[in-house]
């Protein structure tokens, strides 16, 4: 059974960092496009940034470019996100997705597309808050 576990998430005051992590297990972590997704309050999923399986080769939604860090360990079946100089508006629930294809690049539509994802973890909320 696929099972993705996200954790790290907190209280941080406007500036401040956190770092996500995802684990994963039940399937072949290598062999997956990996993304994070947010949700904030009262709004939408929103795609966040997301990294291939083999290159390491990573996307951002402009929002977050220069601030946030995605990376994976492929040896450790583990996820990160990595977020500095954090803002108000990045409060959210964020959530760990695996893209559904299996061995399959995503282009950055792919990315950004949220129902291009078939799994996804429980959540861990953000809040960035003075």
């Amino acid at each position: 059974e696929v099972h993705l576990v996200e954790s790290g998430g907190g209280l941080v005051q406007p500036g401040g960092s956190l770092n996500l992590s995802c684990a994963a297990s039940g399937f072949d972590f290598n062999g997956y496009v990996m993304s994070w997704v947010r949700q904030a309050p009262g709004k939408g999923l929103e795609w966040v940034s997301g990294i291939d399986f083999s290159f390491g080769r990573t996307r951002y939604v402009d929002s977050v470019k220069g601030r946030f860090t995605i990376s994976r360990d492929n040896a450790k079946n583990t996820l990160y996100l990595e977020m500095n100089s954090l803002k108000p508006e990045d409060t959210a629930v964020y959530y760990c997705a695996r893209y559904a294809k299996y061995w399959t690049y995503a282009s950055y539509s792919d990315y950004e597309r949220t129902s291009n994802y078939d799994k996804w973890g429980q959540g861990t909320q953000v809040t960035v808050s003075s």
